[in-house]
């Protein structure tokens, strides 16, 4: 079976509360059609992390320690401090920090929880970002996932507490050349996977293990009757996704090939009321997906019956151009929502 794998990444949300052991995100990567690069995930929580879509303009500052807009701070010695190079469209959550979104570039971020996640002691001799920032730290500076894990070894990736809860995250990255990335922080230091293959990936166990257990599975025959993993728990997820993805058809029209993204995801989302509450694993609250190539971004709330989605290219990102944002728990929205977003202060 030819390996057209998309990938699987799971969530970050141990960042803005309730940690536990396992997370049910999930993230698909479409790197081999012929027409762009296409991605989807998934964000699982048991109650709302009060999403909002966001537009940053270029010039935007940020400070690497503030939780927020401040006055809390994740740490005190050596922030740094950037003003942003390329606009972005983002997904914010509970307005700590942005676990998803793409930049005008072509460059795709997604911040997915593992609970392995180690990022060692603080350096102050190195400018500090806080974990919630990671991903925007890369979309505001970076092109391309190489040149964004080249500027990341310039950073240290600092733990930040907010609600009292650890952020056990790792970030997926991926660009419009299909070029991808899985970084995890394992006992203080990062851990690299760099490259189009490496397309797979959900919570716990840590990446390279994943790998290992995908090995086991032989789906060089696929067919109606094949078994599959069939649960919602981290392992499961990787290899359904990484089954279905890979029979993916090749897509006539953009439109194809974002519904079939969504489609994988929608198939390793949990359900309203799945009884996995007492393993951490809870039931989506949405999905994203992105076009790459022409920078489109679509949103799916669970409880909402519609899709949305912007064309990032349609927005002033000029410096000094102001921040927009979207809240997408309106039932009422439907399709294209540019429109829709209205000026507002940047909450990070």
């Amino acid at each position: 079976m030819e390996k057209k794998f998309a990938v699987a990444s799971i969530c970050a949300v141990a960042l803005f509360g309730f940690a536990r052991a396992s997370y049910a995100c999930t993230r698909i990567l479409w790197n081999d059609n012929k027409l762009s690069v296409f991605v989807s995930r998934t964000m699982d929580w048991p109650e709302s992390t009060e999403p909002k879509l966001a537009i940053f303009p270029r010039g935007t500052k940020h400070d690497g320690g503030l939780i927020g807009r401040g006055p809390a701070k994740a740490f005190e010695s050596n922030p740094a401090r950037w003003a942003s190079k390329y606009g972005s469209i983002v997904t914010t959550v509970y307005g700590l920090g942005a676990v998803d979104g793409l930049n005008e570039k072509g460059l795709g971020i997604h911040l997915l929880y593992l609970n392995a996640t180690d990022f060692g002691p603080r350096d102050p001799g190195k400018p500090g970002v806080h974990a919630g920032l990671w991903g925007q730290y890369a979309l505001d500076n970076a092109a391309s996932v190489d040149e964004a894990l080249k500027i990341l070894q310039n950073v240290q990736i600092v733990m930040v507490e907010a609600r009292g809860h650890k952020a056990n995250v790792h970030l997926a990255m991926e660009d419009v050349s299909g070029d991808s990335a899985i970084v995890e922080y394992i006992d203080g230091k990062p851990v690299v996977h760099h490259g189009r293959q490496y397309t797979i990936m959900t919570n716990d166990p840590k990446y390279d293990d994943q790998l290992a257990l995908l090995k086991q599975q032989d789906f060089s025959k696929p067919s109606s009757t094949m078994p599959l993993p069939g649960n919602v728990n981290p392992q499961d997820r990787f290899q359904r996704a990484t089954y279905y993805a890979s029979m993916l058809p090749e897509p006539k029209t953009d439109r194809e090939a974002v519904a079939g993204v969504l489609a994988i995801a929608r198939n390793v989302s949990v359900p309203f009321g799945a009884p996995y509450k007492d393993f951490g694993i809870y039931n989506t609250e949405y999905r994203t997906a992105m076009d790459l190539g022409k920078r489109w971004y679509f949103f799916e709330l669970t409880t909402a019956p519609s899709v949305i989605w912007a064309d990032l290219t349609r927005f002033d990102l000029a410096p000094g151009s102001p921040f927009m944002m979207l809240d997408p728990d309106d039932i009422s929205l439907s399709g294209n929502v540019i429109g829709k977003f209205h000026k507002a202060r940047a909450p990070f």
